[in-house]
């Protein structure tokens, strides 16, 4: 099982080995202004949003560039729609220019050449990336090779209310015996929604026998032994889950709806911040906490990219350098816009950039993302034995 240790963010990197050149960065951003991108990225947080057209405001008026978000929700579309684009012959001014993406949707974009670059070392700000100490080189154990841009890291929480108790979810065995003894009150987002997927993955790292095959490619032959123990267990979760498993919440969203309007006692979340964004903002009650599993977070790094076909990638590198910088990263994971984690080495910044990060923030103990193929492998299992 491998473990990411994430408690602070003052870490000592490693420069790139080709940093970008003045006069080359300056040629980029000459070409970028007056031109308009697309950037495809999931729409269902009103934080997000909102702090992307913060970012489309700044690199408008900074760099003449205008970003328009298209807002999809779930980025597989956006993948089929370049691989379709593709398989059309359409290889320049592609629907898309830029795309938020990680795992598995990273993995089959790279498969199919859907992506521009490397291009990392060709950003300022990527000199400012703690390379070292997280997670940001692969991307679900599949080398990024400089084809993708970090942007934020992303952790699976339990977001619950310390007013109606303890963290009643340490380990798979003390949820499933809080779901029984309060029937109706446990849930989670039916997969392939990325937080159920996330959620089936958190367990199944606690559950399986032996959890270090999960870092290679799924084994066709030996996946229902290997999982057995993950269906014994939502077979019985499921009778004592939230409408007796019948039916499942649409994402975060819905379940932090769920748990104010007091259906759910737990939420499940990716961002490590969501709860005491939530608290502050007064979308939840602000004894909200996060809590994690006794074995770790699921952790993974989310990236931006450039698909092959953009026919504007002198502005997308130059948008994607903004939101790598000091500024932009320190606005995001400020709880009162977003919340979402640097990948920045506050180490390597001055004392100015540094003032502007939260003081108060860390993360979790994390616990690496499985293979990509077991993703799919469990979503389509799952659908099989429980979709409806």
């Amino acid at each position: 099982m491998r473990y990411f240790n994430l408690f602070c963010m003052v870490f000592l990197i490693a420069f790139p080995a080709a940093p970008a050149a003045a006069s080359d960065w300056q040629v980029t951003l000459d070409e970028a202004r007056g031109s308009t991108i697309y950037f495809n990225a999931w729409g269902g947080s009103s934080e997000v949003n909102q702090y992307v057209r913060w970012a489309a405001e700044v690199v408008k008026q900074r760099h003449g560039i205008t970003l328009k978000h298209v807002k999809v929700s779930d980025i597989a579309e956006t993948v089929n729609l370049i691989l379709a684009e593709k398989t059309a012959g359409k290889n320049d001014n592609g629907s898309v220019d830029m795309v938020w993406i990680n795992g598995e949707n990273f993995k089959a974009m790279k498969q199919a050449g859907l992506l521009y670059g490397p291009f990392t070392h060709m950003l300022p700000g990527y000199r400012l990336v703690d390379t070292k100490n997280l997670p940001v080189t692969e991307d679900f154990t599949i080398p990024v090779q400089g084809l993708e841009a970090p942007w934020g890291m992303g952790q699976l929480n339990f977001i619950y209310d310390e007013a109606g108790g303890p963290f009643p979810a340490r380990n798979s065995g003390a949820l499933l015996e809080y779901a029984q003894g309060n029937p109706g009150r446990v849930s989670y987002p039916k997969p392939p929604q990325f937080h159920g997927s996330s959620f089936l993955k958190q367990l199944f790292l606690e559950l399986a026998p032996d959890s270090d095959r999960l870092y290679q490619p799924v084994d066709d032959a030996a996946f229902m032994k290997v999982t057995a123990p993950l269906w014994e267990y939502l077979d019985r979760l499921h009778q004592a889950a939230w409408r007796k498993g019948r039916a499942f919440p649409t994402g975060s969203t819905h379940m932090k709806q769920l748990l104010d309007d007091g259906e759910l006692d737990l939420a499940i979340s990716f961002n490590p911040q969501d709860a005491a964004t939530a608290a502050k903002n007064g979308t939840l009650a602000t004894t909200v906490a996060a809590g994690v599993m006794d074995i770790g977070a699921l952790t993974n790094c989310h990236f931006l990219a450039i698909p092959f076909n953009s026919g504007n990638k002198a502005a997308a590198k130059v948008v994607i350098d903004f939101l790598l910088s000091p500024e932009a990263q320190a606005r995001k994971a400020d709880t009162d816009y977003w919340g979402d984690p640097s990948v920045l080495d506050l180490g390597r910044l001055a004392a100015r950039e540094r003032a502007l990060f939260p003081t108060d923030f860390r993360l979790f103990k994390g616990l690496a993302e499985p293979h990509p193929s077991w993703q799919l492998a469990l979503e389509k299992a799952w659908q099989e034995r429980y979709g409806h």
